[in-house]
């Protein structure tokens, strides 16, 4: 363990975070998502809800600011799909927690959604049972 590390975050985590440069990106996949099918690098945090798990990355994660589209994406809802995504206000709360100046959300559409996630740097495959509460962060530049 180490000081000012969040302690759901693991090792394996915090390597993979480590990692990652600027412009890749991680996606926090909820139980439904095909993790293990899009991920070049799968880290388990089976247990763990979304929300948790993005807080405590935000403590550590700079997010994107150079990008033309936002640094922080979500699996847009299949249209005609009525489920109400209460999940992602939680989200917008959390990154306007840790990035102040956050204005709203890029929506992706489902497949290309996968797409993308295969793509990415790693998935966090976790327990989330909230539906479309898959969100993808994109790397900014560490300027401390």
């Amino acid at each position: 363990m180490l000081n000012g590390i969040p302690k759901i975050l693991s090792p394996e985590l915090v390597k993979v975070l480590m990692e990652m440069g600027h412009a890749d990106e991680i996606v926090i996949a909820d139980g439904n998502f095909p993790a293990v099918t899009c991920a070049q690098r799968l880290i388990r945090c089976d247990g763990h809800d979304v929300p948790v798990l993005l807080d405590a990355i935000l403590k550590l994660f700079p997010l994107d600011t150079y990008g033309e589209e936002a640094p922080v994406s979500l699996m847009e809802k299949v249209p005609g799909d009525t489920v109400e995504t209460p999940i992602w206000e939680e989200y917008r709360n959390i990154v306007k927690n840790h990035k102040g100046d956050f204005t709203d959300f890029n929506y992706i559409e489902r497949f290309e959604f996968y797409e993308r996630a295969k793509k990415s740097f790693a998935v966090i495959a976790t327990g989330e049972g909230a539906l479309y509460a898959n969100i993808l962060l994109r790397k900014g530049v560490v300027v401390d």
